[in-house]
C-alpha cells in the first residue's frame, strides 16, 4: 500500500495521520504543510498519527522531528504522537523519539474531544519538486535526525557526507 498522510484543523488543534507507506515523496508536502500549521496564529497544539501507517521512512521522520523541534523553539511545547504499531515504535525508539514526543500506544487518545476528526484532507505528494530541491530536502531531514541523539549521528554520518558531497557538485562544475 502507498502511503498518504491527512490532515485536519479544528480551532488551532491539528492532526496529521500518516497511512500505509510514507515515503519521501511526501515530504515537501508535509514540509510545506509544517510552515502553514506552524505560521498559523490560532495554533495550539498537533497531534501526530501514526496508528495506520505501516512503515515510515528516515526522511519522513527527519521532518516530523523538525515540527517537534521548531514547537518546542516557537511554543515550548512537545507534540504528542500515538502509535500502536510494535515495529515503528521500535524505529521511533532508537530514533530518540520519546526524546522529543509524548508517546502514546493507545488510540484513545485519539477520542478526545480536542482532536480534530473531521475535515480531514490528503496531503499531496508534489511533482513538482526538482531532484535537487528533494535531495535539499532529505538532507535537512537527516540533519535533524543527526541533532537528536550520538546513535542517529553516527547512523547518518555517511548518507550526510554523501549528500552534502553531491549538493556541492553541482557548484564546482560551474
Amino acid at each position: 500500500m502507498s502511503g498518504r498522510i491527512l490532515v485536519a484543523e479544528e480551532d488551532g488543534v491539528y492532526l496529521m495521520k500518516f497511512e500505509g507507506d510514507v515515503r519521501l515523496t511526501l515530504c515537501a508536502a508535509v514540509d510545506d504543510f509544517l510552515d502553514t500549521m506552524l505560521g498559523n496564529t490560532a495554533f495550539k497544539s498537533v497531534i501526530v498519527d501514526l496508528c495506520s501507517a505501516e512503515g515510515i521512512d528516515s526522511t519522513a521522520l527527519g521532518v516530523l522531528a523538525k515540527l517537534s523541534i521548531h514547537l518546542q523553539r516557537r511554543f515550548g511545547r512537545i507534540p504528542d504522537l500515538v502509535c500502536d504499531q510494535p515495529h515503528i515504535q521500535r524505529v521511533l525508539e532508537s530514533m530518540g523519539f520519546d526524546d522529543v514526543f509524548r508517546m502514546h500506544a493507545d488510540r484513545a487518545l485519539l477520542g478526545s474531544e480536542l482532536v480534530p476528526n473531521t475535515n480531514q484532507q490528503a496531503l499531496n505528494s508534489s511533482d513538482a519538486v526538482s531532484e535537487v530541491e528533494m535531495q535539499q530536502r532529505v538532507l535537512a531531514a537527516h540533519q535533524v535526525l543527526m541533532q537528536l541523539n550520538s546513535a542517529n549521528r553516527e547512523r547518518f554520518r555517511d548518507l550526510v557526507a554523501t549528500l552534502e558531497g553531491s549538493a556541492a557538485e553541482p557548484a564546482k562544475t560551474k
